[in-house]
């Protein structure tokens, strides 16, 4: 226990991340001593033995299953991370040799965006982009193992991880969210958008990627929750200027925009949630008790409500 009473180390179980925002895997330590969260250790993948980080130990009750997770080989050395800023800079001329021989191949309906090597330069992955689905690229793998000498990947990616890997700005004018602080992409839908009242346009809703726009699901669950406590368009509320009608709703700012009639003039108010009353809804409760009581007719009724 550390003196705030938080449990370090609580398991064997830590969470490797291979890239700076890539997705972090589970893998078990044989001796959770010798590694602390921030090392680079050596694993073996699907891919090979590759570098990645520790970020984290990972509690055994957030894990779904065990079964089949690998161990960490060992902590990297010295060594291992200058063979990796070694191959690093050999990504680019990679990359170069791809498109080249492409061409000679004439490939013409793929994008290559990214080389990859692994820490020691035995695996080489190619991130690509197509819209054909029946592009056939394994001549090209084929060429370029033989060119490179080592083993190639070919990695078919969407149009949210180009974004991710190209980086730039987006719409905001700040660098693009999926390049600086986002590990996964989160289910968008149009809803989101309509939800917070944000115009439908292509422009304003969708990103630099031709998908809709990330940040669309950032303050939707707070819009959810909010539009719970205030009236939708079209109800009557009362309010301290009398009874109108809402024609806009300012989820955060917890108020509505009421259009009232003052005799030939219709104006239009902000009214705050507290300062507004449900009219329709205390008329339907009014209704309903002068209706009286239909469970005890023959008297004897102690519900409250009278005939």
């Amino acid at each position: 226990m550390t003196t705030a009473g938080v449990l370090e180390k609580p398991s064997n179980i830590v969470g490797v991340r291979f890239q700076k925002l890539g997705k972090l895997y589970h893998f078990k330590v044989r001796e959770p001593a010798e590694i602390d969260p921030g090392d680079h250790v050596i694993l073996e993948t699907k891919r090979g033995r590759q570098l990645g980080q520790v970020i984290a130990y990972i509690d055994p009750e957030q894990v779904h299953t065990t079964k089949g997770m690998k161990y960490v080989n060992r902590k990297a050395t010295p060594r291992d991370l200058v063979l990796k800023q070694v191959w690093e800079t050999k990504e680019l001329d990679a990359l170069i040799t791809c498109r080249e021989r492409a061409a000679q191949l004439g490939i013409k309906d793929a994008k290559f965006v990214k080389a990859e090597y692994s820490f020691d330069g035995t695996w080489l992955t190619i991130s690509y982009t197509t819209e054909n689905k029946k592009l056939n690229i394994h001549q090209l793998q084929n060429t370029l193992s033989q060119h490179l000498n080592t083993r190639i990947e070919m990695r078919l990616v969407g149009p949210r991880d180009i974004a991710k890997i190209m980086g730039g700005f987006g719409a905001c004018g700040a660098p693009r969210c999926c390049s600086t602080f986002l590990t996964d992409f989160s289910p968008i839908s149009i809803r989101m958008a309509k939800e917070q009242g944000i115009s439908l346009s292509p422009q304003e809703i969708t990103g630099m990627c031709g998908r809709l726009r990330c940040c669309l699901i950032y303050e939707y669950e707070q819009y959810v929750e909010a539009k719970k406590t205030l009236p939708k368009v079209g109800k009557r509320v009362g309010t301290p200027y009398g009874v109108g009608k809402v024609k806009d709703v300012r989820v955060l700012r917890e108020a509505v925009i009421v259009e009232v009639v003052e005799g030939e003039q219709v104006e239009r108010y902000e009214v705050f949630r507290h300062e507004l009353e449900p009219l329709e809804e205390l008329e339907a409760l009014q209704k309903k008790a002068e209706q009286g009581c239909t469970k005890h007719e023959e008297g004897g009724c102690d519900c409250g409500a009278k005939g």
